[in-house]
């Protein structure tokens, strides 16, 4: 058995890029469920990480690289703000779209659209999120330049 991913297995990890950002697909599990056999409400938080987490390594924009001062200094991504209408509850073994794009990139903010929809097309999930780059002690840093371009392309 291989190590190395193919193509086909890392899009299905990651996700696909689109004309509109970024989509991830996602099953919903026993765990992800409370006592009622709908998600969590904290879980769907998970789903939308994951969602741009993957978008932002398909950019390569890669958290560790970031961790580890390549870009001159320790820095993290930070979730700012975020706003959720949920509209929909998702089931167990519900096949999640997770749809992912940015609206505005400035400094050291960026500011994303998320929807997650059962594969059907039902909306579920609406959110507005605010991420931020800080340095280890918590200050604010600015994105590379390049970035902006990369993020609303």
């Amino acid at each position: 058995m291989s190590d190395v991913l193919s193509a086909n297995e890392a899009e299905v990890i990651n996700g696909t890029l689109t004309t509109e950002g970024h989509r991830l697909l996602a099953r919903v599990y026993y765990a992800d469920t409370d006592f009622s056999g709908v998600v969590y409400h904290a879980r769907y938080l998970e789903f939308l990480e994951r969602g741009r987490t993957d978008f932002l390594r398909l950019k390569g924009v890669h958290h560790t690289a970031l961790e580890d001062g390549q870009l001159g200094e320790p820095i993290v991504w930070i979730v700012r703000r975020m706003e959720i209408d949920f509209r929909l509850p998702a089931r167990i073994d519900d096949m999640l779209v997770i749809e992912t794009s940015v609206t505005e990139a400035s400094g050291a903010r960026v500011t994303m659209k998320q929807r997650m929809k059962r594969q059907n097309g039902d909306v579920l999930i609406e959110a507005r999120v605010e991420a931020a780059l800080i340095n280890k002690q918590g200050r604010p840093r600015r994105m590379p330049r390049e970035w902006k371009d990369l993020f609303v392309a």
